[in-house]
């Protein structure tokens, strides 16, 4: 039923705030939604942040590499500095104790953990997994988090780590091609193997037997990023668990 979908705000609400900013989760939290997901990444010296990019450029006045960055360098940039419009005033890169702080008791989180990345070579950052399931437990919020990836192969220390956290693996245009003949039953085999809880799914990938194969492996099935009413009101309708959009106010449609 449509009122069974979970609702998340992408990055906060990528389109109304400057995404991934205290100022997106803070009007997340007025807006109809179930959960808010966020990007981790690590600096340099070992903080864990709350940012979706490898390099700093699109969305600070800053330049350079996560791989290459201290967190002080980080924190003195405006994440807010190319906002479509305008921002009224700055906004810090958050931390991930920050925006767990903010957003615990009120809503679930959706934690996405990035890989490191150099131009094409990609990596994963030394303890990332285990200082995201340590800041969870701090903020007593294991039971309210789900931990997705692209790196599929984390995913399974996070469950060795918290075994009762949820996870899910992302799945995108860059990993499964319909065409290249790769059977969608067998891939969401491994992702059950992994021990997820859930597979969330790029909105161009969506098929209409989707739902019913992944539901038949025990797993739920989420969407990103639809950002149109009718295209949620039609997902919604499918049977699917959990829709994400970078403009949550249109959530109202599923009301």
């Amino acid at each position: 039923m449509v009122s069974e979908v979970q609702r998340i705000a992408h990055r906060g609400g990528a389109q109304l705030a400057p995404e991934n900013t205290l100022a997106a989760f803070r009007q997340a939290l007025a807006l109809p939604v179930d959960a808010v997901e966020l990007d981790v990444q690590m600096s340099r010296d070992g903080h864990l942040i709350v940012f979706h990019d490898a390099t700093v450029e699109r969305l600070t006045d800053g330049r350079g590499n996560m791989l290459d960055l201290d967190f002080a360098y980080l924190r003195s940039l405006n994440a807010a500095a190319h906002f479509p419009g305008g921002w009224p005033e700055p906004q810090r890169i958050p931390t991930l104790r920050e925006v767990l702080d903010l957003i615990g008791g009120q809503r679930r989180v959706w934690i996405e953990i990035k890989p490191s990345r150099r131009g094409s070579v990609y990596g994963r950052y030394p303890g990332i997994v285990e200082a995201v399931v340590d800041e969870l437990q701090r903020a007593d919020m294991l039971d309210q988090a789900v931990v997705i990836s692209f790196d599929w192969y984390l995913l399974p220390e996070v469950k060795r780590r918290a075994p009762q956290l949820e996870t899910g693996a992302i799945l995108s245009e860059d990993i499964w091609d319909p065409q290249a003949g790769q059977a969608l039953d067998t891939l969401v085999e491994q992702v059950r193997e992994l021990g997820c809880g859930w597979l969330d799914v790029e909105e161009a990938l969506f098929l209409p037997h989707l739902p019913a194969l992944v539901h038949s492996y025990g797993l739920k099935l989420g969407v990103w990023t639809v950002n149109t009413a009718e295209r949620l009101r039609e997902l919604a309708a499918s049977d699917v668990d959990a829709l994400t959009s970078d403009q949550p106010t249109l959530f109202t449609a599923l009301l």
